[in-house]
């Protein structure tokens, strides 16, 4: 069995990663170095930040951690409290062929003074498919002062679904209400 070969890693990308991974490090001028030995490693990373559950889990809708909404030609707000927002939901939409009015269905950011449309579907009059259908699964995040709503221009069109907060405004993960983790 050979001896453990240790060599010095020159390289400013690695160097200036370890300083932003870790702060309390960046007045030690120590050089990295590296060994032929395979050490192995376990991550507790996940769990030492009490983020142990998967990430598909933790987004999980339950009873108490879920707010409804339909918009039915209709503008209602799905969220408005700082965070990171799962939303989840189903459109459908029949052209307006009677008055030749496109019919939109939107989900809306606000900001107290500007409205963004940040997503959209559109029904033309001369669509050649009358009727459209879908689902809907982002996330967005709201600053300070911020909403999102659901909207709908026309009787023809319904905007249905569930938002979860899935992480505070710092990025702290929102567990589902009623989990518990040991």
């Amino acid at each position: 069995m050979s001896e453990p070969e240790i060599i010095t890693v020159n390289s400013e990308a690695l160097e200036a990663t370890i300083r932003d991974l870790l702060p309390s490090q960046r007045g030690f001028g120590s050089e990295l170095q590296a060994s032929n030995v395979i050490l192995p490693i376990i991550d507790l990373t996940a769990t030492a930040e009490g983020s142990a559950l998967p990430d598909y889990l933790q987004q999980a809708l339950s009873f108490n951690s879920q707010t409804a909404f339909t918009a039915d030609n209709s503008t209602v707000t799905i969220a408005s409290t700082p965070g990171f927002y799962r939303i989840y939901g189903a459109y459908s939409s029949t052209a307006n062929v009677a008055s030749g009015g496109t019919v939109f269905c939107q989900l809306l950011m606000l900001d107290g003074a500007t409205t963004k449309n940040i997503w959209s579907v559109a029904n033309f009059p001369n669509n050649q498919q009358a009727t459209m259908s879908g689902v809907i699964d982002l996330i967005a995040y709201l600053n300070p002062g911020e909403s999102i709503q659901a909207s709908t221009s026309h009787a023809n069109a319904k905007l249905a679904g569930s938002s979860r907060q899935i992480a505070d405004v710092s990025g702290n993960l929102v567990n589902p209400a009623g989990l518990v983790i040991e």
